[in-house]
Order: structure tokens, then sequence, then C-alpha cells
């Protein structure tokens, strides 16, 4: 089942719809159709008329949406309006004046621009706040790496602190963090997920369905987490303006609305984030 704030979305290849729709069944909130770096260059035709024909057909269920990361903007004149399509993800972002010129020619459509590069980087909040299509922003962290030459992951921290602090001062969600490319390594995805959470992020993208439960498992709120935030929220209804709990933890309107945005991925009523 979807979730009501997605926390998992599932790359699969663009040229082989059979396994998109499948996909659709693996428990991921959102599935990816990939036209870019999961395509070889001599099926991006194929891989493209096959995406139109299954978004055109909306096939499957639709509540788990499918989102499409284009390769050319080809690919998006063909894409945009298609009734399936819930989102274009658009790789190698730079600049705003590239987000401009994709919603100029796909109207109306969700936008996430990929930011994968330094240049990306140093414009993540023009680029966030680019257009009101954007719906979200993101990090290609392979490319990333490469530009940068980056040999420890702790060297991408400041980039993709960031890009969720360019995603907020825009007015958008939390960004998901970019994929886990060794999809053996269950315990390594887990630590990973753990430390983007810290980051701020809020879910992340996988490249197989056994990614899936423990992406969901990770930014999941704990128990104890759910408790706590219960706990601040009844006692806020009960006493407005600024007070104290009997543990010595201080509560005000900050620590109210994470608390609120705690419960509301615990399943709980109320916004997601605000």
């Amino acid at each position: 089942m979807t979730a009501a704030v997605p926390l998992t979305w599932l790359y699969v290849p663009g040229d082989r719809p059979e396994v998109v729709r499948k996909a659709r069944d693996s428990g991921a909130d959102v599935v990816i159709v990939d036209l870019e770096d999961a395509v070889a260059p001599d099926r991006k035709e194929y891989a493209r008329s096959a995406t139109v024909e299954l978004l055109s057909e909306a096939a499957g269920d639709p509540a788990v949406p499918l989102h499409v990361r284009v390769h050319t903007e080809a690919d998006v004149l063909a894409l945009a309006g298609l009734p399936g399509l819930a989102e274009l993800r658009l790789p190698k972002i730079t600049h705003a004046a590239s987000v401009h010129h994709i919603a100029a020619v796909a109207p109306g459509v969700a936008l996430c621009p990929l930011l994968e590069s330094a240049l990306g980087i140093e414009h993540a909040y023009s680029v966030a706040a680019s257009h009101p299509q954007v719906r979200s922003i993101a990090l290609g962290e392979a490319d990333l790496r490469a530009d940068l030459g980056v040999r420890d992951d702790a060297g991408l921290d400041w980039s993709r602190s960031r890009v969720v602090v360019a995603a907020r001062a825009a007015g958008l969600a939390p960004p998901a963090q970019s994929v886990f490319p060794d999809v053996r390594d269950l315990d390594g995805l887990w630590a990973s997920c753990a430390h983007g959470r810290t980051l701020g992020f809020l879910g992340r993208a996988a490249i197989h369905p056994r990614q899936l439960p423990v992406i969901e498992r990770a930014f999941r709120p704990t128990p104890r987490e759910i408790e706590a935030a219960a706990e601040i929220v009844a006692a806020a209804s009960a006493d407005e303006g600024a007070l104290a709990l009997p543990d010595g933890r201080f509560v005000d309107a900050a620590v109210v609305a994470s608390a609120r945005r705690t419960l509301a991925l615990a399943g709980e009523p109320g916004p997601p984030y605000g």
C-alpha cells in the first residue's frame, strides 16, 4: 500500500515494461521508469516508445504513481500529457533556466530536478525555487561523486545538507536519498539510511525490491519516537505556549511541529511537514 508520505522509490529500466508492471506490486510507494542510465544507447528509442504505451494505458494500480527519469528533450515531448505520468525526473540539472525550458515544453507536469554536479549543488536553491512545477529535488550521487573526485562517502555530506536546506527554503518536501548501489549489503543500506535521516532526508530511491523494506523501516519512526511525539502533542494541546515536560524536556512551537511530523509518518493524521 502506498504511504501517505512516500518513503520508497523503485527504479526500473524503461526498456523492460513487463518489469515496470511487476514493480507496481513490489511494495514501493513510487515506481521510477528510467530512460537514462539503466538503458543501453541502442535500446533508448524502444524504451521511450514502450513507456509511452505504458503511460497511455495508465496500466496497473493508479495508487502507485509512475515517475519517469528522462534522457532527452524528445522523451519529455513524447511523455508530457500522458494519463499515467505522475512526475518527470530531470537529470543533470545545473541552472534554473533548464527547468524553465522543460516546464514550457511540458506545462502542468510535476518536475523533480536531479542535481548531479558541483555546479548543480551551487545552484540548488535557485533550481528548487525555479518554477511552480518543481515538486521536489534530489541528488544524483554517482555522477556527483565522480565530478567532485570524492573517495569517501562522508565527502558528500556537505552537498547532501545543501540539498536538504535548499528544498526546505523553497517550500518543498524533504528530499529522498540517492540510491545505495550494493543491493546485497542490507546492513550497509540500513546504516546509510540512518545517517541520511540525521541529515534531514526522508525516504530513499532503490534499485532492487529487496532494499524497500529496509528503507521503509529506517525512515519510519520507532515506537519510542512515536510515544515521545504523542506526549509532546498532548501536552501542547492542553497548555498553549512554551512548557516543560515532567522529564525536563522543553517544548515550544518548533518542537511541537516536529512531533506532529513524526506522528504523520507513523500514520497519524496531520501534515507530514510544515
